[in-house]
């Protein structure tokens, strides 16, 4: 069993920058790839970035390429989803994900274990 906690998430100006957190505890860690999705109000869970159990392999969202980066912290026991140049199509509940398979996946099927998630608003 793995317990995850987001944090960080707020209400942020267009073009702002925000660092989410996701506290993981429970089952080792390392022994998970990670994801960070997504849901906006009436619309499906979407894949935003997901990274290797190791932290070298890292995968994105086309829509969020080159803006946000997924890095975990194995000794720390938590992954961080650093967003900058924010915009307005951003704003979604964030989810941290743990996925039992080496490299992560961009499916949410995959994933075991879940967080709560935590709300991120940009504003116009």
């Amino acid at each position: 069993q793995v317990q995850l906690v987001e944090s960080g998430g707020g209400l942020v100006q267009a073009g702002g920058s925000l660092r989410l957190s996701c506290a993981a505890s429970g089952r080792t860690f390392s022994s998970y790839a990670m994801g960070w999705f997504r849901q906006a109000p009436g619309k499906e869970r979407e894949f935003v970035a997901t990274i290797s159990r190791s932290g070298v392999t890292t995968r994105y969202a086309d829509s969020v390429k080159g803006r946000f980066t997924i890095s975990r912290d194995n000794a720390k026991n938590t992954v961080y989803l650093q967003m900058n140049s924010l915009k307005p199509e951003d704003t979604a509940v964030y989810y941290c994900a743990a996925d039992s398979s080496t490299l992560g996946s961009t499916t949410t099927h995959r994933y075991d274990y879940w967080g709560q998630g935590t709300q991120v608003t940009v504003s116009s």
